[in-house]
């Protein structure tokens, strides 16, 4: 079994996330904005600042070029002035596979981002991100920016291509309720610290310490209220 042995994000005066044996496969990393979930993916992909220090242990081999990575906001990650096809650095027949996995056509490529909606660009940004064939795919709270019919479409598509593809991901998010039927075990990130873990299911149902409690109560509130 593939985990992260141990990570820790620190400087000079603090340490901002220390974790460990954290497993890595259909794995959600769930926690509210300044629990250390963004920083973890950086440190991951050695995209942390300069003010920050980390270590890592893995207990498995992982090349950067093995990791995929989809952005908080996928509507800023595309220039507005570059063609779509300007973003893959893969052959040409590879790039057509992928846009087909994704249902879109490749006269997309001819296009810029704002000719394109809202559901086409988050299926483009997944395109990039597997690109290069990853074992690892990272998301940062993907959905975020994204309506409840969007949400189910995106993750509809990523669940398709995982079960096609078998590649392992690290979806960070705050909002627990939209994976229940795509990720497998869930990590409750507080403070830096993993203070609750095990299958999403049984988290959702029964969660056993209060600040989860309270993520999945309000996680349930506001996706009722959008339904």
């Amino acid at each position: 079994m593939q985990t992260i042995k141990y990570l820790k994000i620190y400087n000079e005066k603090k340490t901002f996330v220390e974790i460990s044996d954290l497993i890595i496969d259909k794995t959600a990393l769930i926690g509210e904005s300044g629990s250390g979930k963004s920083l973890t993916l950086k440190a991951l992909l050695n995209l942390l600042p300069n003010k920050f220090k980390s270590e890592i242990k893995l207990n498995f081999d992982l090349k950067k070029s093995e990791i995929g990575f989809i952005p908080q906001n996928p509507f800023t990650s595309l220039s507005p002035l570059t063609k779509i096809k300007k973003n893959f650095f893969i052959k040409k027949d590879e790039v057509k596979k992928l846009l087909n996995l994704v249902n879109l056509d490749e006269s997309i490529l001819e296009r810029f981002p704002l000719e394109l909606s809202g559901g086409q660009i988050q299926r483009i940004v997944i395109a990039i991100a597997l690109s290069n064939k990853p074992k690892l795919l990272l998301l940062d709270e993907p959905t975020t920016a994204l309506d409840l019919e969007n949400k189910h479409n995106f993750l509809n598509i990523l669940k398709e291509l995982q079960q096609k593809l078998q590649f392992k991901f690290l979806f960070v998010t705050h909002d627990i309720w939209i994976l229940k039927d795509f990720a497998k075990v869930a990590y409750i990130l507080k403070d830096g610290k993993i203070i609750e873990s095990g299958e999403i299911k049984d988290i959702l149902n029964n969660p056993k310490k209060e600040y989860s409690k309270r993520l999945v109560e309000a996680s349930f509130s506001k996706r009722a209220f959008r339904c």
